[in-house]
């Protein structure tokens, strides 16, 4: 059991009156607080806390609480949650499965939004009303509702790490005052044919082929960089996705696709042929990178685009010396975050659901992980279906006023036999 101490007096016997006792100020009176509630924890260590002269009530209440906890097996030592969250963000980034280009963007996030507000607060210190006011600050800001979307999401799960770890006992998001942001849903718009084909007669001719792969092939821009002649079967029209180029801490790697996704595309002919004719100008290079992470085992593959130099293509300098003068020159906007190269893998979702592919292989060709999320994306692009709901049920009623036969309309006439 435990019990609390009263810091200012202690009971000594009484000189007077043998058997008494009598209560006298200790070398600690009317210093610091007074009362100090403790008790034994489950691992068998003491926890404590001090409350004020005045607040002998609320020691009482502690120590109830905590015997309370003990027995549903809630427990959370006090002591744990002083950690702060600076210090516990540091530990909890570097153990995070994920792999290293997210765990850069994540580190680079707390580093700019979450810490300079939230760092120096003990995680068992954020209430509600601190993320609250982390939050007005982000809208100060001007940041969008999605990155601010992105970061609650973030944060929410570091604390829910803590929690996990016994170091909260309860995680401040699940306040009902706390209010994540909600980002709008923003419709795709594809492209025209005729925008595409502008960016693309802008673009160095080097790099125009890089349209048709992510236009005619749905690939991603790193898929794009990514591609090897090795991965083309020209005789069967298959284009296997085997690995991306990214960026990861500065230094260009090899990995594998978004989601760790591997899968074949059909290879129409005017991509097959487009291909022929880039290779032709521009023969495929032998690179060598990491795999995955800078300093990871040595790959090479024969790249299908490549720099002047046959180096790999890193996408940033890509965008700011290739594609967004290529926007520019063909009168599209080329803000920071709009009319990037994945308006082309819109292209290329819109132009098959136009033409009646179904949304599971659309989702399978793009290397999604769930058709749910391309179908979500994109159905507002496929095709009007009001005509072909009033043929159907035309049909139906139609075939109404016929005679019918027991398993459906006259087609099962009676032909004599009877059995």
């Amino acid at each position: 059991m435990g019990h609390i101490q009263d810091r200012w007096y202690k009971v000594v016997p009484d000189p007077d009156r043998p058997g008494k006792t009598v209560r006298v100020p200790t070398a600690h009176h009317g210093m610091g607080r007074r009362y100090k509630a403790r008790l034994i924890g489950p691992e068998g260590n003491e926890v404590s806390a001090t409350f004020a002269d005045g607040q002998l009530k609320l020691a009482r209440d502690w120590l109830a609480r905590q015997h309370v906890d003990k027995a549903l097996g809630t427990f959370v030592d006090p002591r744990a949650g002083k950690i702060t969250i600076a210090a516990y963000a540091e530990r909890w980034l570097a153990d995070l499965d994920v792999d290293e280009i997210s765990r850069e963007h994540l580190e680079m996030r707390f580093r700019s939004r979450v810490l300079p507000h939230l760092g120096r607060f003990q995680l068992s210190a954020v209430t509600a009303s601190t993320l609250r006011g982390w939050d007005r600050a982000l809208r100060d800001a001007r940041l969008s509702d999605r990155y601010r979307h992105t970061l609650f999401g973030n944060v929410a799960a570091l604390f829910t790490a803590a929690q996990d770890d016994g170091l909260i006992a309860k995680n401040p998001f699940g306040g009902k005052s706390v209010k994540k942001p909600r980002p709008a849903k923003e419709r795709v718009v594809p492209w025209p044919e005729a925008q595409v084909w502008a960016v693309q007669r802008s673009l160095p001719e080097r790099f125009r082929v890089l349209v048709d792969l992510a236009a005619g092939l749905g690939l991603r821009q790193g898929e794009c960089f990514g591609l090897a002649i090795e991965d083309v079967d020209f005789l069967r029209g298959v284009v296997r996705v085997e690995r991306q180029v990214k960026t990861v801490r500065a230094k260009r790697v090899f990995a594998l696709p978004k989601y760790d996704k591997k899968r074949e595309i059909p290879l129409p002919e005017p991509i097959k042929l487009a291909l022929a004719e880039h290779l032709r100008a521009f023969p495929a290079h032998d690179v060598s990178l990491p795999w995955d992470v800078p300093g990871g085992r040595s790959v090479s593959a024969r790249l299908i685009v490549t720099s002047m130099w046959g180096r790999a293509v890193p996408a940033n300098d890509f965008n700011r010396n290739y594609w967004k003068p290529a926007l520019s020159v063909s009168g599209v906007p080329c803000g920071r975050y709009e009319n990037g190269m994945h308006e082309l893998r819109h292209f290329f979702a819109s132009t098959l659901l136009n033409q009646g592919v179904s949304i599971k292989t659309v989702a399978e060709w793009l290397g999604h992980t769930d058709p749910a999320f391309t179908l979500a994306t994109y159905t507002h692009l496929m095709p009007d279906s009001d005509e072909l709901t009033r043929s159907a049920i035309a049909n139906v009623y139609g075939r109404r006023d016929l005679p019918q036969g027991i398993d459906g309309p006259a087609a099962a006439q009676d032909d004599g036999d009877t059995a």
